[in-house]
């Protein structure tokens, strides 16, 4: 597995950006702060039901800070991928896609979260990011499954995850502590070998 993840490091670019005419999707950096924290700050009640408890911290700038510095750090490390999404041309900050939890070796697998900002929610925005992200991944990360777990009454996300290919596999008792309370999930996957021409998410 150190020989996997070394040879994943030795070829990892400085930075990432994945983008098309629409969309872009890159690490975070500190000049982001702004917009970020009006984004967020706007949403908080959107948002808050489907992740875990904002620390009361949360939305300042030096923790904002600390958080670019350890994504930088998790994606050098290859340990994960930590994205914003923009509107092109204008930059305009929509939402976060990470790619998170990687593992090489035999297992070769990824789980990915996601969040969009409450005005720009139900667009098709997330959707379109997938349409980017799921190829990265399977091509350039060269992972092989992608995972997604989703709280079961989040119908929102479980339509995106459906439309975009992923399959339910199974539920989850207690499996992540959202908003204070051990919450059960549903358990989604999309394979490489399931991202064919003819299907929603094409290699």
């Amino acid at each position: 597995m150190t020989r996997s993840v070394f040879r994943f490091l030795s070829r990892q670019p400085e930075t990432v950006e994945i983008a098309n005419q629409h969309y872009m999707l890159r690490l975070p950096r500190y000049a982001d702060y702004r917009q970020w924290y009006q984004l967020r700050s706007e949403s908080r009640a959107f948002l808050e039901p489907w992740e875990p408890t904002w620390r009361a911290d949360e939305m300042t700038e030096s923790a904002f800070r600390s958080r670019v510095i350890r994504n930088e750090q998790e994606y050098a490390s290859g340990q994960a991928v930590p994205l914003f999404l923009f509107r092109r041309p204008d930059e305009t900050l929509l939402g976060g896609l990470t790619i998170g939890h990687i593992r090489r070796g035999a297992a070769l697998n990824c789980m990915i979260g996601y969040w969009m900002g409450q005005k720009y929610a139900g667009q098709g925005h997330m959707y379109e990011a997938l349409k980017l992200t799921i190829p990265y991944i399977f091509t350039v990360l060269e992972l092989h499954r992608i995972e997604a777990a989703c709280i079961p009454e989040n119908t929102r996300s479980i339509r995106l995850l459906e439309k975009a290919g992923f399959e339910r596999e199974g539920y989850l008792r207690q499996y992540l502590k959202i908003n204070g309370q051990w919450r059960d999930h549903l358990m989604f996957s999309l394979l490489s070998v399931d991202a064919v021409p003819n299907r929603n998410m094409p290699l």
